[in-house]
């Protein structure tokens, strides 16, 4: 979870108060705005994918549909 960009804090447009980053996961595919977090056990498709979208969403190799 971020709090604040370049030493500010992030403004409510761009996700705040708290914005999450996904690590290795391209931009398009992280959540702008967050309502709750859940702990599972293993992978389950989220919201991108349940449409058809692939779950590691490599731009570099063009991984974009599953």
């Amino acid at each position: 979870m971020a709090t604040q960009f370049d030493g500010k804090p992030i403004a409510r447009d761009h996700g705040g108060p708290a914005r999450v980053i996904i690590p290795k996961l391209y931009a398009w595919k992280g959540a702008k705005f967050v309502r709750a977090i859940e702990f599972v056990g293993e992978d389950q498709p989220g919201f991108w994918e349940v449409r058809g979208y692939s779950n590691t969403a490599d731009p570099w190799t063009e991984d974009r549909f599953g």
